[in-house]
C-alpha cells in the first residue's frame, strides 16, 4: 500500500521501458495540469498545477496491490513488474507498506 494521495501502485509490463513512457503520456493527456484551459473548473490549486490532477489520477488507479509470494518470490508474470506511478511533476519521497502473511 502506498501512503500517498498523488501516486499509485501498478502491475504492468516490465520488458519495454516505452510502456512506462506511454502510460505517463496517456494519463498526462487524460488529466492535464490545472494550467490547461480544460481544467479551469478545478479549485484545489494551492500546491501547484499538478496537484489536483495527481489526486484524480490516484483516484483512478490502485493504491494497494495483492501479490502472492511463493518461496520468497513475487508470483508475477514473466513480463510483469511493480511500478510506483508518481503523478506529481517533481520528485517526492514516498512510503510503501508491505504486509506478508502465511
Amino acid at each position: 500500500m502506498i501512503q500517498h494521495t498523488s501516486a499509485s501502485l501498478l502491475i504492468q509490463e516490465n520488458a519495454d521501458p516505452e510502456v512506462q513512457v506511454d502510460l505517463q503520456n496517456y494519463f498526462s493527456r487524460l488529466v492535464p495540469p490545472t494550467t490547461d484551459p480544460t481544467m479551469s473548473y478545478l479549485t484545489h490549486t494551492y500546491e501547484g498545477p499538478d496537484d489536483m490532477p495527481a489526486h484524480i489520477k490516484a483516484a483512478m488507479l490502485p493504491t494497494h496491490l495483492s501479490i502472492p509470494v511463493t518461496d520468497g518470490r513475487l508470483q508475477l508474470g514473466i513480463w510483469q513488474g511493480v511500478y510506483l506511478f508518481e503523478h506529481r511533476d517533481s520528485p517526492h519521497t514516498r512510503t510503501v507498506f508491505v504486509h506478508l502473511t502465511s
